[in-house]
């Protein structure tokens, strides 16, 4: 099996494993979708194999542990439309709301690092 298939295989069963479609922890709520693209863009820049499966499932256990998944999106919005060039990137990069989603996101993903990592 290739280690993209490897991959897929992994993620697939991560999501039948869940079951609901939604992974519980603490107080916060993950959909699968959301976990497993995670899992995958993590597994992507780390490594594909069953060391990184490990850690970076660790590692949005321990991220959705810490934020609540209403944070967690809106800390992926500012940070996906900051990428956007010019004054229209300038208000997700540079306002108060972005920047504290922002610096919430940076503390849980630090946190999963040393804890998974």
């Amino acid at each position: 099996m290739s280690a993209r298939n490897f991959v897929r295989a992994s993620i697939v069963a991560a999501a039948v494993a869940a079951g609901s479609g939604a992974v519980a922890m603490g107080s916060a709520e993950y959909p699968t979708a959301t976990v497993a693209e995670y899992v995958y863009g993590c597994m992507k820049a780390n490594g594909e194999n069953r060391e990184m499966l490990d850690r970076c499932s660790c590692s949005i256990d321990v991220i959705a542990s810490i934020i609540p998944y209403e944070h967690y999106v809106t800390a992926e919005t500012f940070k996906g439309m900051g990428l956007v060039a010019g004054e229209k990137g300038a208000l997700f990069r540079e306002t108060a709301p972005a920047k504290a989603a922002m610096t919430e996101l940076r503390r849980a993903q630090a946190e999963a690092d040393i804890r998974c990592f």
